[in-house]
């Protein structure tokens, strides 16, 4: 660094000290009028107003965040039920609002416990896609919540017999498979017996017939256990 850069560096600090030890010996002054013209009670109370305005302003600071999202509560997957109700846990002193396929359907309050909850929620066919927000007057919103899925379904499951496919028969033979198709995830009791049922809905179960008159009962249930029943009257003849 040449001598001449160097002595313009210096002649700047030197300007910033300067500057510096000005502005401290005019603090010093003022400080030193106000407590003759005030006293120094004035400077004391000015000093804990000045602490009172940081804390306000900390305080409103942590007022302003948004409340966490809230969890929603529902305990299956699809219904049969046209309304349902749907509880969940938020932050207390705030509000929730649910909303179905992103569109509004209520609010309520969230209890001093921390729960709320929403009663006789319409379900459209098919799948309803649920996520709710909370919200303060003073913070405003949370994120979004988890979504939850519920599906409206009140159809009764298809059932069609391959053995036997009469609703009455007589056999010469103890041991019988009795086989069906339904609809995927559904499921089949025979006779309180849980058959076995694949991925498409094909199940099959042997069962062991007594001599003489057998009623057989096969039950469908699918998963908004929704139910189809069928009667099949089996004569074993030794």
């Amino acid at each position: 660094m040449t001598d001449f850069k160097r002595s313009r560096l210096e002649r700047k600090k030197e300007e910033q000290i300067t500057k510096k030890t000005v502005f401290l010996g005019f603090l010093t002054v003022l400080v030193f009028v106000l407590i003759i013209v005030f006293g120094l009670p004035f400077l004391i109370n000015f000093s804990i107003f000045l602490g009172n305005t940081k804390s306000k302003k900390d305080t409103t600071n942590e007022n302003v965040l948004p409340p966490m999202a809230p969890r929603l509560v529902v305990p299956f997957e699809a219904t049969n039920s046209s309304k349902i109700q749907i509880d969940g846990f938020a932050e207390t002193g705030s509000a929730v609002e649910l909303l179905k396929n992103d569109e509004s359907v209520g609010r309520v309050d969230v209890t001093e416990n921390g729960d709320f909850s929403f009663e006789n929620i319409e379900l459209s066919e098919g799948e309803n896609n649920f996520s709710a927000v909370a919200i303060k007057d003073k913070s405003g919103s949370s994120e979004v919540s988890k979504e939850v899925t519920v599906v409206f379904d009140n159809k009764v499951p298809e059932l069609t017999m391959t053995n036997p496919v009469e609703a009455s028969l007589t056999v010469d033979y103890a041991d019988l498979d009795i086989i069906g198709k339904s609809e995927k995830g559904v499921s089949v009791l025979v006779n309180n017996r849980v058959a076995t049922v694949d991925n498409d809905g094909n199940f099959k179960i042997k069962i062991q017939l007594n001599a003489g008159k057998n009623d057989v009962e096969i039950i469908v249930r699918d998963e908004a256990l929704n139910e189809t029943r069928k009667k099949i009257t089996i004569t074993y003849d030794i």
